[in-house]
């Protein structure tokens, strides 16, 4: 489903003539392409699935932010423009993150039903949250919030 929509929005982009539009959504056809080769040589003849997609979107959005701050460092505002555009096409791709609220209340949730009692659970807590909250959670601030809520219990 993603892979089709990502395909439609090439083709709109194309005929719009939007240069980072059609290059960026490329680029991540590009990505999910090696993703799929990878996959189908550990014996997944399919390639990989929606929720390995969204994860490769984030991926590729967390190393564009990464990318924004080190060239802010190096005083480079023509790529920090550029990458941002780029962010701004994948997250078109994504579901609707969740606010910080909504984010505790899921933490919240899990912990109680895996039965974490504290910091050593972290790790089956992170596992759970992203096996149901792939693409709509920011895991770098989960993590720092589960460590809190861990912590506290």
């Amino acid at each position: 489903m993603i892979r089709q929509s990502l395909t439609d929005a090439v083709k709109e982009a194309m005929k719009a003539r939007d240069q980072r539009a059609t290059s960026t959504l490329r680029m991540v056809q590009a990505k999910l392409k090696d993703k799929d080769i990878e996959a189908r040589g550990n014996g997944n003849p399919d390639g990989i699935d929606d929720p390995a997609v969204l994860s490769v979107l984030q991926g590729m959005i967390k190393q564009r932010r990464e990318s924004i701050e080190l060239y802010k460092q190096g005083n480079r505002p023509d790529l920090v423009d550029q990458e941002a555009a780029e962010i701004a096409v994948i997250e078109r791709f994504l579901p609707q993150q969740m606010d910080e609220a909504t984010t505790k209340a899921a933490i919240k949730t899990v912990i109680g039903e895996i039965g974490a009692g504290g910091i050593k659970d972290m790790g089956r807590t992170m596992a759970a949250l992203k096996e149901r909250h792939a693409g709509e959670m920011d895991f770098q601030k989960a993590s720092a919030l589960v460590k809190e809520a861990l912590t506290a219990a």
